[in-house]
């Protein structure tokens, strides 16, 4: 056998280390461990819930000799940045997690994970429609406290309501979720109409003219300043009378007061919201003792399925990256040759 010389075995390929912060599962985990080395410490599983701050995220970078991260939520900035990082990979749409221009400066590709949630999310707008225009939750709480005959009424009484098949429902945002709630809308019956300034598939070209056609609003918009407040008290009062108003996704989008307004009037017979500035609402605020309002705290993505794509996303683009191809989910492409 012929022996390989010295100087072949310092040609070869470094094999990457990869720290991977985000939770990941599935195929993607498996391929990705075909790349690199990898060493896997989720933020997050069923008991604990810990983040990162650049300095703890630097210094266990140092410890294992990391070229590559992978992160959801650790903060992946500053002294972060001064590591010799081949690749940074944040398993979100949007990586806010990510100092992207401090990346750039450096040379660093990013990495993103855009829809990777978006069935998931459509899947909680249904959800919450029948949640809400079903009285489900009280008619739960009605069973468990034995109080299915109340003041000699019966729960054919209380929840009767109307069906949502022949309705129509209005759609704000046709990204990747907007566009995955529309075709499940329709195949609830529902007549779907929708705004989006950015999509020629949108069947409106002014938020003011959708809202008086629909009974049931969802909002699907990107929070950016310019959708900051899109729902203003004047556009719940200008929905139709009896309407409904779903939000899965950031409450940066509507006026909170006003909403809260529009409800304690009957103007709008219920919402579904699935987030609040801070993650919570205060104790003793309005909302909480509306029976014909159903919050669920930030869930929307929530799924196992949301982890196995965006792991599958991430791997392969770094997959392409080490292989010398274009990515195709990099946020900075210019820093790619």
């Amino acid at each position: 056998m012929t022996r390989m010389s010295d100087s072949s075995v310092n040609d070869a390929p470094v094999r990457p280390v990869a720290l991977v912060t985000a939770t990941c599962r599935g195929a993607g985990l498996d391929r990705l461990r075909t790349l690199c080395d990898v060493h896997y410490d989720p933020w997050i599983d069923e008991r604990t819930m810990r983040l990162l701050d650049p300095a703890t995220l630097a210094a266990r970078i140092d410890e294992i000799g990391a070229t590559v991260v992978v992160a959801e939520a650790d903060s992946v900035k500053g002294e972060v940045l001064e590591r010799p990082l081949r690749i940074i990979g944040s398993t979100r749409g949007d990586p806010t997690n990510v100092d992207v221009p401090g990346a750039t400066a450096r040379g660093i590709p990013v990495l993103r994970t855009p829809g990777r949630n978006a069935d998931a999310v459509a899947e909680l707008s249904i959800a919450l429609l029948f949640a809400v225009t079903r009285g489900i939750v009280p008619a739960d709480a009605d069973l468990r406290a034995d109080r299915v005959f109340v003041d000699g009424t019966i729960p054919y009484q209380r929840y009767r309501a109307w069906q949502v098949a022949g309705q129509t429902v209005g759609i704000i945002g046709l990204g990747a979720v907007g566009r995955a709630a529309r075709w499940r809308f329709e195949g609830l019956g529902m007549k779907v109409i929708s705004f989006d300034p950015y999509s020629p598939e949108a069947t409106h070209t002014s938020l003011d003219d959708m809202l008086p056609e629909a009974d049931v609003v969802s909002m699907h918009a990107a929070p950016t300043p310019e959708t900051f407040g899109l729902m203003s008290a004047a556009r719940f009062r200008s929905m139709r009378p009896g309407a409904v108003y779903l939000n899965s996704a950031r409450a940066a989008l509507h006026d909170l007061d006003g909403l809260v307004a529009a409800l304690e009037s009957g103007h709008l017979s219920g919402a579904g919201l699935d987030h609040f500035d801070g993650e919570r609402l205060p104790p003793g605020h309005p909302l909480l003792a509306m029976h014909q309002v159903v919050l669920t705290p930030h869930i929307g993505g929530a799924t196992y399925d949301t982890e196995a794509n965006h792991t599958s996303m991430i791997a392969d683009d770094i997959a392409r990256l080490l292989a010398g191809e274009r990515p195709l989910f990099c946020v900075n492409p210019e820093v790619l040759p």
